[in-house]
Protein backbone atom coordinates (compact mmCIF):
# COMPACT_ATOMS: atom_id res chain seq x y z
CA UNK A 1 0.00 0.00 0.00
CA UNK A 2 1.50 3.30 -1.11
CA UNK A 3 -0.93 6.26 -0.94
CA UNK A 4 2.08 8.48 -1.70
CA UNK A 5 3.88 7.06 -4.71
CA UNK A 6 7.01 9.21 -4.37
CA UNK A 7 8.24 12.68 -3.44
CA UNK A 8 10.53 14.99 -5.37
CA UNK A 9 11.47 17.83 -3.05
CA UNK A 10 8.26 19.70 -2.18
CA UNK A 11 6.34 17.83 -4.92
CA UNK A 12 4.25 14.88 -3.68
CA UNK A 13 2.86 12.39 -6.20
CA UNK A 14 -0.16 10.49 -4.84
CA UNK A 15 -0.82 7.01 -6.17
CA UNK A 16 -4.51 7.59 -6.80
CA UNK A 17 -3.97 10.73 -8.85
CA UNK A 18 -1.04 9.18 -10.74
CA UNK A 19 -2.96 6.10 -11.84
CA UNK A 20 -6.02 8.18 -12.66
CA UNK A 21 -3.79 10.23 -14.95
CA UNK A 22 -2.33 7.06 -16.50
CA UNK A 23 -5.85 5.72 -17.05
CA UNK A 24 -7.01 8.96 -18.68
CA UNK A 25 -3.91 9.08 -20.90
CA UNK A 26 -4.30 5.46 -22.03
CA UNK A 27 -8.02 5.89 -22.63
CA UNK A 28 -7.50 9.03 -24.71
CA UNK A 29 -4.71 7.34 -26.69
CA UNK A 30 -6.97 4.40 -27.52
CA UNK A 31 -9.86 6.74 -28.36
CA UNK A 32 -7.66 8.82 -30.67
CA UNK A 33 -6.26 5.76 -32.41
CA UNK A 34 -9.67 4.19 -33.02
CA UNK A 35 -11.19 7.51 -34.12
CA UNK A 36 -8.59 7.85 -36.85
CA UNK A 37 -9.13 4.24 -37.89
CA UNK A 38 -12.88 4.86 -38.14
CA UNK A 39 -12.36 8.04 -40.18
CA UNK A 40 -13.67 10.39 -37.49
CA UNK A 41 -12.40 13.84 -36.48
CA UNK A 42 -9.98 12.69 -33.76
CA UNK A 43 -9.16 16.22 -32.59
CA UNK A 44 -12.83 17.06 -32.08
CA UNK A 45 -13.28 13.84 -30.09
CA UNK A 46 -10.37 14.65 -27.80
CA UNK A 47 -11.97 18.04 -27.09
CA UNK A 48 -15.26 16.28 -26.36
CA UNK A 49 -13.51 13.78 -24.09
CA UNK A 50 -12.03 16.64 -22.04
CA UNK A 51 -15.44 18.23 -21.41
CA UNK A 52 -17.10 14.87 -20.75
CA UNK A 53 -14.45 14.00 -18.13
CA UNK A 54 -15.09 17.26 -16.28
CA UNK A 55 -18.86 16.70 -16.25
CA UNK A 56 -18.36 13.06 -15.21
CA UNK A 57 -16.11 14.05 -12.32
CA UNK A 58 -18.68 16.56 -11.07
CA UNK A 59 -21.43 13.95 -11.47
CA UNK A 60 -19.51 11.29 -9.57
CA UNK A 61 -18.94 13.62 -6.62
CA UNK A 62 -22.53 14.85 -6.66
CA UNK A 63 -23.78 11.26 -6.62
CA UNK A 64 -21.54 10.51 -3.65
CA UNK A 65 -22.93 13.52 -1.80
CA UNK A 66 -26.59 12.73 -2.55
CA UNK A 67 -26.18 9.04 -1.74
CA UNK A 68 -24.72 9.90 1.69
CA UNK A 69 -26.59 13.14 2.31
CA UNK A 70 -27.62 12.34 5.89
CA UNK A 71 -24.04 11.39 6.79
CA UNK A 72 -22.56 14.61 5.39
CA UNK A 73 -25.34 16.63 7.00
CA UNK A 74 -24.32 15.20 10.38
CA UNK A 75 -20.58 15.43 9.59
CA UNK A 76 -20.06 18.57 7.45
CA UNK A 77 -16.28 18.45 7.90
CA UNK A 78 -16.26 15.22 5.88
CA UNK A 79 -17.33 17.19 2.82
CA UNK A 80 -13.62 17.79 2.25
CA UNK A 81 -13.30 14.07 1.51
CA UNK A 82 -15.56 14.49 -1.51
CA UNK A 83 -13.07 16.96 -2.97
CA UNK A 84 -10.25 14.41 -2.55
CA UNK A 85 -12.17 11.32 -3.67
CA UNK A 86 -13.07 10.12 -7.14
CA UNK A 87 -16.74 9.88 -6.26
CA UNK A 88 -19.20 7.24 -7.46
CA UNK A 89 -18.27 5.86 -10.88
CA UNK A 90 -21.84 5.00 -11.92
CA UNK A 91 -22.94 8.57 -11.18
CA UNK A 92 -20.07 9.96 -13.21
CA UNK A 93 -20.88 7.58 -16.06
CA UNK A 94 -24.55 8.62 -16.09
CA UNK A 95 -23.71 12.35 -16.09
CA UNK A 96 -21.02 11.81 -18.72
CA UNK A 97 -23.29 9.84 -21.05
CA UNK A 98 -26.09 12.43 -20.83
CA UNK A 99 -23.68 15.28 -21.51
CA UNK A 100 -22.07 13.35 -24.39
CA UNK A 101 -25.47 12.76 -26.02
CA UNK A 102 -26.17 16.49 -25.84
CA UNK A 103 -22.68 17.43 -27.10
CA UNK A 104 -22.72 15.01 -30.05
CA UNK A 105 -26.21 16.14 -31.06
CA UNK A 106 -25.22 19.81 -30.87
CA UNK A 107 -22.16 19.34 -33.07
CA UNK A 108 -23.85 16.75 -35.32
CA UNK A 109 -21.40 13.96 -34.52
CA UNK A 110 -22.25 10.26 -35.05
CA UNK A 111 -23.26 9.51 -31.46
CA UNK A 112 -23.30 5.73 -31.34
CA UNK A 113 -20.31 5.26 -33.61
CA UNK A 114 -18.31 7.42 -31.18
CA UNK A 115 -19.82 5.63 -28.17
CA UNK A 116 -18.56 2.34 -29.59
CA UNK A 117 -14.96 3.49 -29.85
CA UNK A 118 -15.18 5.15 -26.42
CA UNK A 119 -16.33 1.94 -24.69
CA UNK A 120 -13.00 0.04 -24.63
CA UNK A 121 -11.19 3.28 -23.75
CA UNK A 122 -13.49 3.74 -20.73
CA UNK A 123 -12.88 0.20 -19.54
CA UNK A 124 -9.12 0.53 -20.01
CA UNK A 125 -8.92 3.80 -18.07
CA UNK A 126 -11.12 2.43 -15.30
CA UNK A 127 -8.79 -0.55 -14.89
CA UNK A 128 -5.87 1.76 -14.12
CA UNK A 129 -8.04 3.88 -11.85
CA UNK A 130 -8.83 0.89 -9.64
CA UNK A 131 -5.11 0.21 -9.20
CA UNK A 132 -4.88 3.74 -7.83
CA UNK A 133 -7.78 2.94 -5.48
CA UNK A 134 -5.92 -0.10 -4.18
CA UNK A 135 -2.71 1.80 -3.49
CA UNK A 136 -4.60 4.64 -1.81
CA UNK A 137 -6.77 2.32 0.29
CA UNK A 138 -10.14 3.65 -0.87
CA UNK A 139 -13.05 1.47 -2.05
CA UNK A 140 -11.64 -1.28 0.18
CA UNK A 141 -12.95 -4.82 0.61
CA UNK A 142 -14.56 -6.92 3.31
CA UNK A 143 -12.61 -8.99 5.80
CA UNK A 144 -11.49 -12.38 4.51
CA UNK A 145 -9.08 -15.25 5.24
CA UNK A 146 -7.93 -15.88 1.68
CA UNK A 147 -4.22 -16.36 0.86
CA UNK A 148 -4.27 -13.35 -1.48
CA UNK A 149 -5.85 -11.01 1.09
CA UNK A 150 -4.60 -7.43 1.34
CA UNK A 151 -3.39 -6.20 4.72
CA UNK A 152 -3.07 -2.43 4.81
CA UNK A 153 -0.59 -0.84 7.21
CA UNK A 154 -0.55 2.87 6.41
CA UNK A 155 -1.88 5.16 9.16
CA UNK A 156 -2.12 8.10 6.76
CA UNK A 157 -4.40 6.19 4.39
CA UNK A 158 -6.49 4.97 7.33
CA UNK A 159 -7.05 8.55 8.45
CA UNK A 160 -7.85 9.62 4.88
CA UNK A 161 -10.14 6.81 3.70
CA UNK A 162 -11.11 4.84 6.81
CA UNK A 163 -9.58 1.64 5.43
CA UNK A 164 -9.07 -0.91 8.26
CA UNK A 165 -5.39 -1.55 8.95
CA UNK A 166 -3.67 -4.72 10.19
CA UNK A 167 -6.65 -6.74 8.96
CA UNK A 168 -6.92 -9.15 6.01
CA UNK A 169 -9.31 -7.77 3.39
CA UNK A 170 -10.50 -8.74 -0.07
CA UNK A 171 -8.37 -6.80 -2.60
CA UNK A 172 -11.64 -5.91 -4.31
CA UNK A 173 -10.06 -2.96 -6.13
CA UNK A 174 -7.77 -5.41 -7.94
CA UNK A 175 -10.67 -7.75 -8.69
CA UNK A 176 -12.39 -4.90 -10.49
CA UNK A 177 -9.19 -3.70 -12.14
CA UNK A 178 -8.53 -7.12 -13.69
CA UNK A 179 -12.14 -7.48 -14.81
CA UNK A 180 -12.08 -4.00 -16.36
CA UNK A 181 -8.93 -4.81 -18.30
CA UNK A 182 -10.59 -8.02 -19.51
CA UNK A 183 -13.68 -5.99 -20.46
CA UNK A 184 -11.50 -3.55 -22.43
CA UNK A 185 -10.02 -6.46 -24.41
CA UNK A 186 -13.44 -7.99 -25.11
CA UNK A 187 -14.86 -4.63 -26.23
CA UNK A 188 -11.81 -3.95 -28.42
CA UNK A 189 -12.29 -7.29 -30.18
CA UNK A 190 -16.00 -6.54 -30.63
CA UNK A 191 -15.09 -3.16 -32.08
CA UNK A 192 -12.78 -4.75 -34.62
CA UNK A 193 -15.66 -7.01 -35.71
CA UNK A 194 -18.46 -4.50 -35.27
CA UNK A 195 -21.69 -5.32 -37.12
CA UNK A 196 -23.67 -2.15 -36.37
CA UNK A 197 -23.36 1.11 -34.46
CA UNK A 198 -24.21 0.99 -30.75
CA UNK A 199 -23.41 -2.69 -30.29
CA UNK A 200 -20.07 -2.24 -28.52
CA UNK A 201 -21.35 0.44 -26.14
CA UNK A 202 -24.38 -1.71 -25.29
CA UNK A 203 -22.06 -4.55 -24.33
CA UNK A 204 -19.98 -2.12 -22.27
CA UNK A 205 -23.05 -1.29 -20.19
CA UNK A 206 -23.98 -4.95 -19.82
CA UNK A 207 -20.46 -6.13 -19.01
CA UNK A 208 -19.68 -3.41 -16.50
CA UNK A 209 -23.04 -3.87 -14.77
CA UNK A 210 -22.15 -7.54 -14.22
CA UNK A 211 -18.61 -6.68 -13.07
CA UNK A 212 -19.71 -4.06 -10.56
CA UNK A 213 -22.64 -6.12 -9.25
CA UNK A 214 -20.21 -8.98 -8.57
CA UNK A 215 -17.49 -6.89 -6.93
CA UNK A 216 -20.02 -5.08 -4.72
CA UNK A 217 -20.44 -8.33 -2.77
CA UNK A 218 -16.83 -7.98 -1.61
CA UNK A 219 -16.82 -4.24 -0.79
CA UNK A 220 -16.39 -3.29 2.85
CA UNK A 221 -16.66 0.49 2.64
CA UNK A 222 -20.46 0.83 2.57
CA UNK A 223 -22.27 2.64 5.34
CA UNK A 224 -25.82 1.53 6.18
CA UNK A 225 -27.11 4.34 3.96
CA UNK A 226 -25.35 2.68 1.03
CA UNK A 227 -27.88 -0.17 0.97
CA UNK A 228 -31.41 -0.35 -0.35
CA UNK A 229 -31.75 -3.61 1.54
CA UNK A 230 -29.21 -4.87 4.07
CA UNK A 231 -29.64 -8.56 4.81
CA UNK A 232 -27.76 -10.92 7.14
CA UNK A 233 -24.91 -11.21 4.60
CA UNK A 234 -23.53 -9.30 1.61
CA UNK A 235 -24.97 -11.91 -0.76
CA UNK A 236 -28.47 -11.32 0.64
CA UNK A 237 -28.23 -7.53 0.49
CA UNK A 238 -28.74 -5.00 -2.29
CA UNK A 239 -26.56 -1.89 -2.34
CA UNK A 240 -27.41 1.34 -4.10
CA UNK A 241 -24.62 0.62 -6.58
CA UNK A 242 -26.07 -2.81 -7.34
CA UNK A 243 -29.44 -1.20 -8.03
CA UNK A 244 -27.67 1.06 -10.55
CA UNK A 245 -26.13 -2.08 -12.04
CA UNK A 246 -29.51 -3.74 -12.53
CA UNK A 247 -30.81 -0.62 -14.27
CA UNK A 248 -27.68 -0.39 -16.47
CA UNK A 249 -27.90 -4.08 -17.35
CA UNK A 250 -31.53 -3.70 -18.43
CA UNK A 251 -30.74 -0.52 -20.38
CA UNK A 252 -27.85 -2.25 -22.15
CA UNK A 253 -30.08 -5.15 -23.22
CA UNK A 254 -32.75 -2.74 -24.48
CA UNK A 255 -30.20 -0.69 -26.44
CA UNK A 256 -28.69 -3.84 -27.92
CA UNK A 257 -32.11 -4.95 -29.15
CA UNK A 258 -32.97 -1.49 -30.52
CA UNK A 259 -29.68 -1.12 -32.41
CA UNK A 260 -29.95 -4.64 -33.80
CA UNK A 261 -33.46 -3.98 -35.13
CA UNK A 262 -32.36 -0.62 -36.55
CA UNK A 263 -29.50 -2.28 -38.43
CA UNK A 264 -31.95 -4.66 -40.09
CA UNK A 265 -34.46 -1.97 -40.98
Amino acid sequence: MHPILFKIGPLTIHSYGFFMAVGVACGIWLLYRQARRQGLDATRLIDAAFYIMIVSLIGSKLTLFIGNFSYYLANPKELLWIARSGGVFQGGLAFGVLFALWYFRKYKLPTWKIADIAAPALALGHGFGRIGCFLAGCCYGRACTLPWAANFQDEYAHALTGVPIHQDLHPVQLYESILNFANALVLYLLLRRKKYDGRVFSFYMINYAVIRFFTEWFRGDHASSGYLFEGPSAFLSLSVSQAFCLAAFAAGLILLRVFKKRSRG
